[in-house]
C-alpha cells in the first residue's frame, strides 16, 4: 500500500513531509486547500474526524498528530538513529520534549494565529498578548537547554525532536520576536535546516522563506 501524507504548507505536516524526506520513504504528498476547506470534506474527515493536518497513510493504516507521526517514524526505522533505543535514559528526554511541543508550543501558537477561539474577539489582543509572552518564555528555554547540553536536544547528535522543534520554530518568523532573535536558537535552526532534506521540503513545497 502506498504511503501517503495529506497535509498543507507552512503547517504540522511540514514536519512529517520532512522525516518522509530525510528517511527516503517514497511517499504520495496531498496538498489541502485551506482556503476552500478541503480539510473539511467529507472524503478527508472519513480519513481524520478533526479536519486537521496532517494525516499519514502508512503500513496499512491511518495516523494524525505531527508529534506521533514522527516519533512512529523514527521507530520505524532505527537505522537512521533519530530515536535513542528503548530502556536508554535519552529516550525518556526525547519523550519530554515531544510532549512539550505539543502541550506548550503548539496551543501558544493556536491561540496567537487565532486568538479569537480562546476567549472571542473582544479579547482577542489580550489572547494574543499571553501567547506571545508564552512562546518567548519556551523559546528561552529551549535556547538555555541547548546552551547547556547542546548542539542539539539529546545532546551530540540530531534526534527527530530537533525536527519537531526546528519546524515550529519557523512559524515564529514573523512574530514580533523570531526565534532567530536568540543566537543559540539561529545557530541550531541553521544547523538542521543545512540538511539536504530540509531543502527538499521546502522546494516540493513551494516554500521560498526562513530557508
Amino acid at each position: 500500500m502506498r504511503t501517503t501524507l495529506y497535509g498543507s504548507v507552512s503547517t504540522a505536516s511540514m514536519v512529517v513531509h520532512w522525516l518522509l524526506i530525510e528517511l527516503e520513504i517514497e511517499h504520495d504528498l496531498v496538498l489541502l486547500d485551506f482556503e476552500k476547506r478541503e480539510h473539511k470534506s467529507a472524503e478527508y474527515l472519513a480519513l481524520n474526524p478533526a479536519g486537521v493536518v496532517p494525516t499519514l497513510m502508512i503500513d496499512g493504516q491511518v495516523l494524525t498528530e505531527a508529534p506521533a507521526i514522527a516519533l512512529y517514524l523514527a521507530d520505524r526505522h532505527p537505522e537512521a538513529a533519530l530515536l535513542p533505543a528503548l530502556g536508554d535514559p535519552a529516550r525518556g528526554v526525547a519523550y519530554r520534549w515531544m510532549f512539550w511541543c505539543a502541550n506548550t508550543v503548539q496551543p501558544a501558537y493556536r491561540a496567537w494565529f487565532y486568538p479569537h477561539e480562546a476567549a472571542g474577539e473582544a479579547n482577542a489582543e489580550a489572547t494574543r498578548e499571553m501567547a506571545r509572552q508564552r512562546l518567548e518564555a519556551a523559546w528561552q528555554q529551549l535556547a538555555e537547554h541547548l546552551q547547556a547540553q547542546g548542539p542539539y536536544v539529546l545532546g551530540e547528535a540530531p534526534s527527530v525532536v530537533d525536527f519537531m522543534l526546528v519546524m515550529l520554530m519557523r512559524w515564529s518568523r514573523n512574530m514580533p520576536t523570531p526565534t532567530d532573535n536568540l543566537p543559540v536558537l539561529k545557530i541550531y535552526a541553521q544547523r538542521m535546516k543545512a540538511r539536504p532534506s530540509f531543502a527538499e521540503t521546502c522546494r516540493r513545497e513551494g516554500i521560498t522563506d526562513w530557508l
